[in-house]
């Protein structure tokens, strides 16, 4: 799909709230909301007599460090992440790894939105590159999750890949917070920035690590969560020549005809309350959340979710495809009904299933944020109709839910999504590396009997059924 012809980063003109801003400090866990101010900008490392060769193409700025620590194990206390952009995105017991010393380049390329307050800045397109001295000649690129700032990853996938020798770069995408859908000239522009910005980054880390290692990478991969992982589509579809291969950790899915945010969300916002309410017309109120998607066996998750995600996520994501809404309320939303502009919008940001470069998707089969059969069973099926079944494997995740740090609100209910994620990545290496296509798509059972500790530890895709 082309990109739409914009300039990036121009402010739209502020659209009327119809949403209590008090909603707006709700908990970190949501990976579609937005991030907590930033602390002061990172302290000055030592020496790092390999700065003045490095430069990031078409940065407006950048910071080199060289670091005895690139992991968050030394990150947090050298001031060269933010915990709070990571925050709730894994459980609590993820092991971090540590013994990965390189160099660490912060930057920003230029852009006039300026929702990022990261390093106690007021400045938008922001970047992290990390370059360990202990290269396998990979590099791994990332969009962030929701609308978080450009560490949100280094908790769940930044750590890992870099105690594997793989380089990192990730970015904000171009725009942060819930204020996001207010960049960009017309309804869509702020998301569509989202594939530039990726792109650009991962042209311009292409670059950097060949100055730094004097040679190319041998491999790129992309990989991301939720809106990283939608990234990871957008990315394999329109610029496959960038990459290798991708792994998509529960990517949202946009399409003009649905199902889409703006198609599954007002249900469950219109019938949630009668089922809560229990009485005579509670039946057919988890009857219809059944019906839009959300799963039987996910009745749980669904107060968390009603208070926390799907009418603030709704309202955020309506204000940015669809700013001229003036219904009493999101659970009112009824997008088929919404003018034709507004499923021109969507389809100026859809997937079409045509990707270029294996890829390798997982997804809880308890997602009810973006439900599975509403999301990932679509796409798998949208990649097979486009003729490229043999580039996909796609794990349903039994016992997963969109945030791993649920894990640790429910224990023993369900199971988390970063060692699918890491087998998945495993998988997809190889079969780069010896032509040996992963085990057969399915659903991944939740092991009986499992301890926390391990499934933690391992998430066999070998038992997909």
């Amino acid at each position: 799909m082309p990109l739409p012809s914009r300039r990036l980063g121009r402010p739209r003109t502020p659209r009327p709230r119809r949403t209590s801003l008090a909603l707006l400090a709700l908990p970190l866990t949501a990976l579609l909301l937005a991030p907590t101010p930033a602390p002061a900008a990172p302290p000055p490392a030592g020496p790092c007599p390999v700065a003045a060769a490095l430069r990031v193409p078409g940065a407006a700025h950048q910071r080199v460090a060289c670091l005895g620590e690139l992991t968050t194990a030394g990150t947090v206390a050298s001031g060269h992440t933010d915990p709070a952009d990571w925050a709730g995105l894994t459980p609590r017991d993820l092991p971090t790894p540590s013994g990965v010393p390189g160099v660490q380049i912060d930057g920003w390329f230029p852009d006039t939105s300026t929702t990022n307050t990261n390093h106690g800045l007021h400045q938008d397109a922001q970047f992290v590159i990390r370059l360990p001295d202990r290269w396998n000649g990979g590099l791994v690129v990332s969009g962030t999750p929701g609308n978080r700032e450009q560490y949100a990853n280094d908790r769940a996938i930044a750590d890992w890949v870099l105690a594997r020798g793989y380089a990192f770069a990730a970015t904000d995408k171009g725009n942060t917070g819930p204020g996001f859908h207010h960049d960009g000239e017309r309804p869509g522009d702020a998301i569509a920035e989202w594939h530039t910005r990726l792109t650009q980054l991962t042209r311009a880390t292409r670059a950097v690590v060949a100055q730094r290692y004097h040679r190319p990478p041998a491999r790129t991969l992309v990989t991301g969560m939720s809106n990283g992982g939608y990234l990871v589509r957008w990315q394999l579809e329109n610029h496959p020549e960038l990459y290798d291969g991708g792994v998509d950790w529960e990517g949202a899915l946009w399409r003009a005809d649905g199902p889409n945010l703006l198609t599954f969300l007002p249900p469950a916002l219109r019938h949630y309350p009668a089922h809560a309410a229990g009485g005579p017309g509670a039946g057919d109120a988890t009857r219809a959340l059944h019906a839009a998607g959300y799963p039987e066996g996910s009745e749980f998750l669904w107060p968390y979710h009603h208070q926390v995600y799907w009418g603030l996520t709704q309202r955020l994501y309506r204000q940015e495809l669809d700013p001229g809404y003036d219904g009493a309320s999101e659970a009112d939303y009824d997008y088929a009904a919404r003018p034709a502009e507004v499923r021109e919008a969507v389809g100026r940001i859809a997937l079409t299933g045509r990707i270029g470069k294996p890829l390798v998707t997982v997804h809880g089969t308890l997602d009810v944020l973006l439900p599975i059969g509403q999301d990932s069973d679509v796409y798998a099926a949208m990649v097979r109709g486009a003729g490229r079944g043999s580039l996909h494997r796609y794990y349903r995740v039994e016992g997963a839910t969109h945030t791993d740090g649920l894990v640790d609100a429910f224990p023993g209910r369900l199971r988390p999504l970063v060692p699918c994620h890491r087998s998945a990545f495993t998988a997809l290496e190889t079969w780069l590396d010896r032509g040996q296509r992963p085990p057969a798509g399915g659903t991944v059972p939740m092991p009986p009997g499992a301890s926390p500790e391990g499934l933690l530890r391992d998430c066999p895709l070998g038992t997909a059924r």
